[in-house]
């Protein structure tokens, strides 16, 4: 039998980052409107120019609203906690959040894993690219990213709250995540350090590995063109997708695969900030200052010439 102070009711208390608290309130506050306005016009633009309504755009405006939602799980609780400087948040509120995290981080690596995809087919087989990647096929895909994510991570939020959690109900987090949770757990975790990996191979390793090969081919087609012009082209079309996959999955490998040892907890959760809340900031400016496209299409739609 395990006894202790047990948090059905209890909850616990994020910690954040405490010692900037007042500043966190108004930078994630910014931050936030960033990503709301910035993946909103993402949206926006590509439903409403029927010259963006391509495989390509659809997985783009599927992403944006991924980041809009991921962005929403967290950050509103943290500039919450930090303007009413109180970390509190519910036993079931934390593990509402932590399933809506790796839903929507789930989410996002097999919506970039598509669009690797996407970009191999058009850069290596261009001429079978409508039928391969039609409206079917992408509808498809962002189903079953939707649907594989929903109820695998129902299991793993039942595998980590169900254990017991004694003493301490401070999670050393800025949201509730796996690891520190685990760490407050007075019984033994191994099943759930188990069951982590297995996410994070379902997840994150075997789709990045599926972008690593599909850019190996491209790379290889690429070089075989002809001229520099071209060979320019098909780059300027991955450069933006390529760019978010490197932050999005470097960070994220590093913070999951890494050896865990409570020092390393302060490290983990500084790097988690890129994935969570960095890469929704940045996506808007990258795939739009580096789109000539989406440019043009803002700009007609906002009247300009």
């Amino acid at each position: 039998m395990v006894s202790g102070n047990y948090t059905t009711t209890s909850g616990f208390i994020l910690l954040g980052y405490s010692n900037l608290t007042n500043l966190q309130g108004l930078l994630f506050m910014v931050i936030y409107m960033v990503i709301l306005i910035g993946n909103g016009v993402i949206v926006l633009v590509t439903v409403l120019d029927s010259a963006l309504h391509t495989p390509m755009y659809f997985f783009l405006r599927n992403l944006s609203f991924v980041e809009i939602c991921y962005a929403s799980v967290t950050l509103p609780k943290m500039v919450a906690n930090c303007l009413a400087e109180d970390g509190k948040i519910s036993f079931i509120g934390c593990a509402a959040q932590m399933y809506f995290s790796f839903l929507l981080g789930g989410t996002e690596c097999f919506l970039l894993a598509a669009m690797a995809f996407d970009r191999y087919v058009a850069i290596c087989n261009p001429l079978h690219y409508t039928l391969i990647v039609n409206n079917k096929v992408c509808a498809s895909v962002v189903a079953g990213s939707w649907l594989v994510n929903i109820l695998v991570h129902c299991g793993q939020t039942y595998l980590v709250f169900s254990l017991p959690f004694c003493e301490s109900h401070e999670i050393n987090h800025f949201f509730c995540d796996i690891p520190p949770l685990l760490e407050l757990s007075c019984v033994d975790t191994f099943r759930n350090k188990i069951a982590m990996f297995i996410v994070v191979l379902l997840f994150i390793i075997t789709p990045f590995f599926f972008i690593v090969i599909s850019y190996i081919k491209i790379l290889n087609t690429i070089m075989k063109m002809p001229s520099a012009q071209s060979r320019c082209k098909a780059f300027s079309t991955c450069s933006s997708h390529l760019t978010v996959v490197t932050i999005f999955y470097g960070f994220a490998m590093i913070v999951y695969l890494k050896p865990k040892s409570r020092g390393s907890m302060d490290t983990d959760k500084l790097l988690s900030l890129f994935y969570t809340i960095m890469t929704p900031m940045f996506n808007p400016f990258i795939y739009s200052l580096r789109n000539k496209e989406v440019k043009i299409a803002l700009r007609k739609i906002l009247g300009g010439k």
